[in-house]
Parts: C-alpha cells; sequence; structure tokens
C-alpha cells in the first residue's frame, strides 16, 4: 500500500509557502506595475513629549506617522477622477488595511508594546493612498552630554522597512514631507526647549550585501540651563575655592609660616569631603554624567587635582620647609608666594575653559 505522508507533507509545504509570500490578504502582492523599487514617501510629527529620561535614554512621546505611495490597483474608474478621496478611520482603517498593500514597515527604536496605535488611510482616484499612523509608545534615545548643561539632544524616531530590500522598496522624502514633519504648538517638555524635526535616510545593512530602508526622524531640543548651573554648576565653582583658600590664609614671615599645618590640612580634608558629597549627589540625579567626558567630570577632576595640589603645598612648604632646607627661607618664601598665584590662576582658567567649551 503507498503512503499518501509524502505527499501530503509535500502539499503542506507548498501551502505554507504560499501563504508567507501571500501574507496579509489576497491584494498584498507588491504593486509592480511600475517596476521596483515602490517609492514610499515617509515623514514624522511629535504630537506631545510624555516624558524624557536621559538617564536611560528614554522618550514617551505621541507620534504621527505618515506614509504615501501609488497603487494602480486603487484607482477608481476614469469617471470618477474628480471624487473625493476614500477617507477611514480607526477600525474602518483597519479593516481597509487588511484588502490592500500596505508598506510594512515599523518603528525600529521602539521598545515594548504601544499604550496607543490608531490609523487613518486615504486612498485618492489616481490609486494614491496615505497612511496616517498615531502611535503612543516609548522609544529609545541616544545621549550625548558632553556639552552639558548646554547641551542639545536629538529625540529620534526611526521609520524602517525590514522584511524589503532597498530593491524591492525604498522610503524618500521630499518637502512636502518636511513640511509634515513638525512638532506639534502644543508639545511641551519641562527644563527643554524644543526645535525642528530633521529627516535623515540611514539605510540599514542587509543579508548577502543588500539593505533595507531606514528614515530618522530627529527632534531636536534643547536644555535650559538655568536650574541645573544653579544646582550643580555653583556648588562645583564653589568647592574650587577650597583648596586655594589653603594657600592663600597661610601667610609668611621671614621665611616661617603664620599658621599651622594642620589647620590647613583640616581645610583640605573637608573639602574632599563635600567634594565627594556634591560627586554623589550629582551622579544620583544625573547618572548619564558618571560615564564620558563632560562638563561636570572635568570641573570634578579640577577640584580633586586642586586639593591635591593645595595638600602637596602646605606639606612640601609649611610642615616639613623642603625648599628652605634645599635652598634657603627666602627662596621658599618667594617660591610660596609665586604657587600662591599660580596655582589659582590656572585652576580658574580651566573652570572657565570647560565652561566656555561647553557653550559655545
Amino acid at each position: 500500500m503507498v503512503s499518501l505522508r509524502p505527499l501530503l507533507v509535500w502539499l503542506a509545504s507548498l501551502l505554507a509557502l504560499f501563504a508567507f509570500t501571500t501574507a496579509g490578504s489576497a491584494a498584498s502582492p507588491l504593486p509592480r506595475d511600475k517596476g521596483l523599487p515602490i517609492a514610499v514617501q515617509a515623514g514624522a510629527s511629535v504630537l506631545s513629549i510624555e516624558s524624557f529620561d536621559e538617564n536611560t535614554g528614554t522618550l514617551r512621546a505621541t507620534v504621527d506617522l505618515r506614509l504615501r505611495w501609488n497603487d494602480s490597483r486603487l484607482a477608481a474608474p476614469a469617471d470618477a477622477g474628480g471624487a473625493p478621496p476614500e477617507t477611514l478611520r480607526g477600525a474602518a482603517a483597519e479593516a481597509r488595511m487588511k484588502d490592500i498593500w500596505i508598506p510594512p514597515i515599523r518603528i525600529a527604536n521602539q521598545t515594548g508594546e504601544a499604550l496607543r496605535s490608531e490609523y487613518g488611510l486615504r486612498i485618492y482616484p489616481s490609486g494614491r493612498a496615505e497612511l496616517l499612523h498615531r502611535v503612543t509608545a516609548d522609544f529609545t534615545v541616544g545621549v550625548d552630554v558632553q556639552r552639558f548643561p548646554f547641551d542639545r539632544q536629538k529625540l529620534t524616531i526611526e521609520i524602517a522597512a525590514d522584511t524589503l530590500t532597498t530593491a524591492e522598496m525604498q522610503l524618500r522624502f521630499d518637502q512636502s514631507d518636511i513640511d509634515f514633519s513638525r512638532p506639534s504648538a502644543n508639545a511641551e517638555l519641562a527644563g527643554w526647549s524644543i526645535g525642528l524635526i530633521d529627516l535623515k535616510s540611514a539605510p540599514l545593512p542587509g543579508w548577502y550585501n543588500g539593505s533595507h530602508a531606514r528614515i530618522v526622524a530627529a527632534l531636536d531640543i534643547k536644555r535650559q540651563p538655568g536650574l541645573v548651573v544653579a544646582s550643580i554648576f555653583i556648588p562645583l565653582l564653589a568647592s574650587l575655592l577650597i583648596p586655594l583658600l589653603a594657600i592663600w590664609l597661610n601667610s609668611m614671615e621671614d621665611g616661617v609660616f603664620q599658621v599651622d599645618t594642620y589647620e590647613m590640612v583640616n581645610i583640605i580634608i573637608g573639602g574632599l569631603f563635600a567634594v565627594i558629597a556634591l560627586n554623589f549627589t550629582v551622579y544620583s540625579s544625573y547618572t548619564v554624567l558618571s560615564v564620558g567626558d563632560n562638563t561636570v567630570n572635568r570641573l570634578f577632576a579640577l577640584n580633586y587635582i586642586g586639593l591635591a595640589s593645595a595638600l602637596f603645598v602646605n606639606i612640601v612648604f609649611s610642615r616639613f620647609n623642603v625648599i628652605a632646607r634645599l635652598f634657603g627661607p627666602y627662596v621658599q618664601e618667594q617660591a610660596y608666594v609665586t604657587l600662591m598665584w599660580t596655582i589659582p590662576t590656572l585652576i580658574l582658567v580651566l573652570a572657565a575653559a570647560f565652561m566656555l567649551a561647553a557653550y559655545v
């Protein structure tokens, strides 16, 4: 007796392959009448920003994604050329989307499920289709705090086509997409000034030297530095005075220091604990600042260098009189006076340079 099992397995595989290549609906195959690649225009606007956590690089926002393409199969009869477009929203739009080809687009930097997802569909008699996707979700964004607190951040929405190569479909944008890609007048984010949205094409690498289309919509925001300067940089700059005072407060008469070394060292140790406490407080609130090169890390390093310099000067000059023993008290006095102004000048100039480098 001949077994039908191999034949059934073959038929099941054939049906699975057919379902894969025609997934979505009976009308889902690519619109190839004008050849490949299919040009899909894309844009994104930001309606509102619920939150932005720079420590985790997470943005929660409501955005509108707009896709536009041509499909001759959607064209109305010639005598209906002046008819209004078919406009659908919500459930009606989603039902219609099952019957036509829709560009396989996803938001590549979205994390987790969307909190809100709604569709609007408009089909023109010419066969032009326009899909609007309104979504509220969390997005992963890059954060660069090198110029903190005068930094600008790019809050990105990545529109990607992972299942089709650029030989099959390309994402493009023109002036109308740039005009659409704007933040809403009601979009606000506490502590930041909202700028414009920049569109950029950034294809993704694929298999076998292929690539996938991707457009990155980047919303520019600028930090409002007032509160940060008051809460972080004023204490940081004030702490720089501690090692300077530990040098300035001492004086010499006939090569002899008038203030005991232990009193100066106590000031320096107290300054060290103050800087450590400030360090812990700042990095607890702004974890992102603890990594990489930025103005805050530079000023903390300058504080530690200043404290070490003050401790070195007090021990070498005041405690052990090294210079006086080697070259005499007059040389020690002149060397101390020189360091009394050289070290503070260098520290203050470096601090000002760090702040200016971040500002410019």
